[in-house]
């Protein structure tokens, strides 16, 4: 079974152009500093799952195209690096308490705006919409993956 996710990156730091112009078009997914998005990629992601790629913290943020989970989590090694804004120093390579996992874009699409996003009556669910959602990796009901990919023509 395909599960479905919205994973939010800073353009600054991750944008939907970096995943295009990386190696193989794929990047590990680092920086989650969240219990239950970490949880997410440890106990629910799997290989083949569709990615809602999500420009946060930016000037119009939105869904900015669409990605695969390809595998590959793994201990994230910038909680390791006391030079990365993501350094844990209570964490080790032997008991880490981060992961990473990889992404690989399928295509870039329009940007679907946070705006006509919360406009979208089918949409009304996504937990990414809800008062209060700071998780930077939220599920995707299999509804409202077709919801999105009918408002970006890609149904």
């Amino acid at each position: 079974m395909t599960g479905y996710w919205l994973m939010k990156s800073e353009p600054a730091e991750a944008s939907i152009d970096d995943l295009a112009a990386a190696p193989a078009q794929t990047l590990a997914w680092t920086g989650v500093r969240n219990y239950q998005a970490r949880n997410f990629m440890r106990d629910d992601m799997r290989a083949g799952d569709g990615v809602l790629f999500y420009h946060s913290s930016c000037a119009e943020p939105g869904i900015a195209g669409l990605a695969r989970v390809v595998g590959g989590l793994a201990p994230d090694a910038t909680q390791f690096d006391p030079a990365s804004p993501y350094f844990d120093a209570r964490s080790s390579p032997a008991a880490p308490r981060w992961l990473q996992i990889d992404v690989q874009l399928q295509r870039k699409t329009r940007l679907l705006t946070l705006a006509e996003m919360r406009h979208a009556p089918e949409l009304a669910t996504m937990q990414v919409l809800q008062r209060g959602n700071r998780l930077s990796i939220t599920p995707v009901t299999p509804a409202e993956w077709q919801a999105v990919l009918a408002r970006l023509g890609q149904a």
